[in-house]
């Protein structure tokens, strides 16, 4: 998963960015209010982890702030204010989730979890749209300015992936492991040359090319 941690205390702030990562996600660090705003309503992220106490903005007008702007992604507080009016005040402002410091690390992966499994079932997706590419989920079927681009099952799975995490940089450890299944890597250019097919596909004969790679990062679907 992707998640967006807003905390500006830096010694909470490094332990939970370790433990997120060690347990295989990829976890943005922000220490303001408004640059979590910004961050949140401008990338896709799976969960958003705030703290209440933050400066620029606090985590309670961050998250309401965040669905005013309609972004539905699922946020947890993480937080030392407990009282149980705070617990309402924080579910009244669009969180989801509240956990009171402290706790115990393994709560709060398997309640950030929870929540993206919540949200992906929450609601079925059968049309993906970036810019002027569209891929029917469930009609199987790929278009771009109207054409379609006929793929292979392994370039419609790769380019799925790429649709849904669009504007991001993706890792080839990423698309090994979420594409191809692979939790380690053989040092194959299996991902190099469906790249470079699906690149050849839904790219050549356009006048701007959106599948890009980002050197030293991996690949980034852009609109």
């Amino acid at each position: 998963m992707r998640l967006l941690l807003v905390e500006d205390d830096s010694r909470t702030a490094d332990y939970v960015v370790k433990g997120l990562t060690e347990a295989g996600h990829v976890c943005d660090l922000l220490r303001d209010g408004r640059d979590g705003l910004f961050a949140a309503t401008r990338d896709a992220y799976d969960v958003i982890v705030a703290d209440r106490m933050i400066p620029g903005l606090d985590g309670l007008s961050m998250i309401k702030a965040v669905r005013a702007a309609g972004v539905r992604t699922p946020a947890i507080f993480l937080t030392s204010v407990g009282g149980v009016d705070d617990r309402v005040e924080g579910l009244e402002a669009g969180g989801d989730d509240y956990l009171v410091k402290p706790y115990a690390f393994a709560e709060l992966i398997a309640r950030v979890e929870a929540l993206s499994r919540r949200r992906e079932t929450g609601s079925v997706q059968t049309l993906l749209k970036v810019g002027e590419l569209e891929m029917d989920l469930i009609g199987r079927s790929v278009h771009r300015q109207g054409k379609e681009i006929d793929l292979q099952p392994r370039e419609f799975q790769l380019l799925e992936f790429m649709m849904r995490h669009a504007g991001q940089s993706v890792t080839r450890t990423m698309l090994l492991e979420k594409v191809w299944e692979y939790h380690f890597d053989p040092q194959t250019n299996v991902i190099d040359v469906h790249i470079s097919r699906l690149r050849s596909k839904i790219d050549k004969g356009f006048d701007r090319p959106m599948l890009q790679t980002v050197r030293g990062a991996g690949y980034r679907l852009d609109a």
